[in-house]
């Protein structure tokens, strides 16, 4: 018996409320001062709470091992990363509402800057171009490209860079690895087949970001693209099916929507402003009884390797707090998908901080929420796919197992 199935044997139904807030690449490593992007900032509501609750490390996949963020979020979800392995670009496919049907490919697009004589990805987010011009780059995108050689192509708008598109004929396969060098100032990586049966989807893929790169190249800053996650789409038992619960997303980013849809949440409206996201909790707060809270910018600055301006992110979510807790949760959580440290910019292996707080907790004492207090927290380090399980407990929501 898979621990999913173990929790969905054992849960049952009542009105108390869960609130999981994930700070997207929470984790991080210490900066200058010896603190990390958590550990230095201001955060008095996080440090109240933190003396209040159970605290300890999440390890999303496995040691050593670096998350994506779609793995990263199955485990917080209760599912086990290994055994269900989604790509990127479904998530980001359903999260801007894009018909994916069966045999075709999806991909999660950024727009880009390259230096098209040398083959050179200069930058990977073509400078975070504004979300009204990457529409009209898709618009132009659209007129153009229609098709490549059999396959019909399909484009989506979504946040500031990133796109989506959808390839759609025979023969198709998701086997194929990112078209991408991940890197700044590198030569582009291009997509290449993981098996025979993905040959035709490499040769679709390659041919269709050269003929973007060729409708694009007198664009600036965004005169190419780049894809990744190459995915169809599969089937996961939703959270109400395991856990008897009515769960609502509220994100604000395309490829979370998408993520919590595949899980068979539904989609609230969270508004473009983080005050706004933390302002509609209490929209819903009468319908559903487990919320889903995503912010997206702590990975996203950890990324861009500015701790500065990660530390403000996290310091605004402390002060947007009272939003949430005046709302009075039965059980809540705070932590990451993945670390994203300032000093990497981009994800890593670290396992990420917990903070549980509910009537129920084995109080910590500790003095402020952050990575060095999580490691010595009651609920030491702990794979990430039982938090769910943690959550239902302490949410009265599981029965005793066994007689």
């Amino acid at each position: 018996m898979s621990r999913a199935e173990l929790l969905q044997s054992l849960a049952t139904e009542n009105e108390k409320k869960i609130l999981l807030l994930v700070m997207d690449g929470l984790g991080g490593l210490p900066g200058e001062e010896g603190s990390t992007e958590l550990e230095e900032a201001v955060t008095p509501l996080m440090n109240r709470l933190a003396a209040e609750s159970e605290m300890g490390l999440l390890s999303m996949v496995d040691v050593g091992i670096t998350p994506g963020s779609g793995p990263g979020h199955l485990a917080l979800f209760g599912y086990d990363p290994l055994t269900w392995s989604i790509g990127r670009g479904i998530l980001e496919a359903l999260g801007v509402g894009a018909h994916v049907g069966a045999g075709d490919v999806c991909a999660r697009g950024n727009f880009c800057t390259v230096d098209h004589e040398k083959n050179i990805i200069v930058d990977r987010r073509a400078g975070r171009i504004p979300t009204e011009k990457s529409e009209e780059i898709i618009k132009k995108l659209q007129q153009a490209i229609h098709s490549i050689d059999d396959v019909k192509v399909t484009f989506y708008p979504g946040k500031e860079h990133r796109f989506v598109v959808v390839f759609s004929g025979e023969g198709l396969s998701e086997a194929v690895h990112d078209a991408d060098p991940q890197k700044d100032g590198h030569p582009m990586r291009w997509a290449v087949a993981q098996n025979e049966e993905a040959k035709k989807t490499e040769r679709i893929i390659n041919g269709f970001i050269r003929r973007v790169w060729e409708v694009l190249k007198s664009e600036t800053p965004a005169n190419g693209c780049l894809l990744r996650g190459f995915s169809s789409a599969p089937h996961l038992p939703s959270l109400s099916e395991l856990y008897k619960i009515k769960p609502i997303a509220l994100a604000t980013y395309p490829m979370y929507r998408g993520l919590a849809r595949l899980v068979g949440m539904d989609i609230g409206e969270p508004g473009e402003t983080m005050e706004e996201l933390f302002h509609s909790v209490g929209r819903y707060w009468s319908e559903y009884n487990f919320f889903y809270v995503h912010v997206k910018y702590t990975d996203s600055r950890g990324e861009d390797g500015n701790f500065g301006e990660k530390v403000k992110v996290i310091e605004e979510v402390d002060r947007l707090l009272p939003k949430i807790l005046d709302l009075k949760p039965d059980v809540l959580a705070i932590t990451g998908d993945h670390s994203t440290p300032s000093r990497l910019a981009g994800h890593s292996w670290h396992d990420v901080p917990v903070l549980l707080w509910s009537p129920y907790a084995r109080r910590s004492g500790a003095l402020f929420f952050g990575e060095r207090s999580c490691a010595s927290g009651t609920l030491g380090r702990l794979p990430g796919e039982k938090l769910m399980g943690l959550l239902l407990a302490h949410s009265l929501k599981l029965e005793k197992y066994g007689a």
